[in-house]
């Protein structure tokens, strides 16, 4: 008898692409249908058994979960420059959410529409008016929860729909409207 050749790593590899397989199945039918789409068409979709699926997510509730997460604007939080003042970093971070938004504008409309998903990332919120709390940016009055809830509702899909929808202005003119807003709200 000859010895097995074993290719570790590659399971890992299939098992990962299988797994992103069923995510675009589930992000066209999502954008295409709403999340009423049954297991079993996302299944058909991607080309693999339903078993499949739920061995890969467990329920449709965690295949939206994991949808909606691939969905936010992850790099949206991150900062352009790691010593840029508070204000040029909420600049970049309203700029970077409105370019992750414009990514793909019919799949979150549609996963708001079935309530799964809310896109808040309050933590980087309240990160980001800590630090302009701390470097006295804030206009006066203006609490560091106020700042923490205008931050995220200037960097929320909902507030970008809403400019932008239809392609009536570009990422970055909404961005850029939306970094007025905040000066306005916000900053001192």
């Amino acid at each position: 008898m000859s010895p097995r050749n074993y290719r570790l790593g590659r399971r890992r590899e299939a098992v990962d692409r299988t797994r992103s397989t069923i995510l675009a199945a589930a992000r066209d039918l999502v954008t295409e249908h709403g999340a009423h789409s049954s297991l079993g068409k996302v299944a058909d979709r991607a080309g693999v058994s339903r078993i499949t699926v739920y061995n890969q997510f467990g329920s449709k509730a965690r295949l939206i979960a994991a949808l909606s997460a691939g969905a936010r604007p992850a790099h949206a939080g991150q900062e352009a420059e790691p010593d840029a003042n508070p204000r040029e970093r909420l600049k970049s971070r309203i700029a970077q959410a409105c370019a992750a938004w414009a990514a793909d504008p019919a799949l979150y409309r549609r996963l708001q529409e079935h309530g799964s998903w809310a896109g808040e990332d309050s933590e980087l919120d309240r990160k980001l008016a800590e630090e302009l709390a701390a470097g006295d940016q804030l206009r006066p009055g203006c609490s560091i929860k106020e700042a923490e809830d205008v931050i995220g509702i200037l960097t929320s899909f909902p507030a970008f729909d809403r400019l932008h929808k239809g392609g009536r202005r570009s990422p970055a003119a909404v961005a850029d409207i939306l970094a007025r807003m905040a000066a306005s709200a916000l900053l001192a």
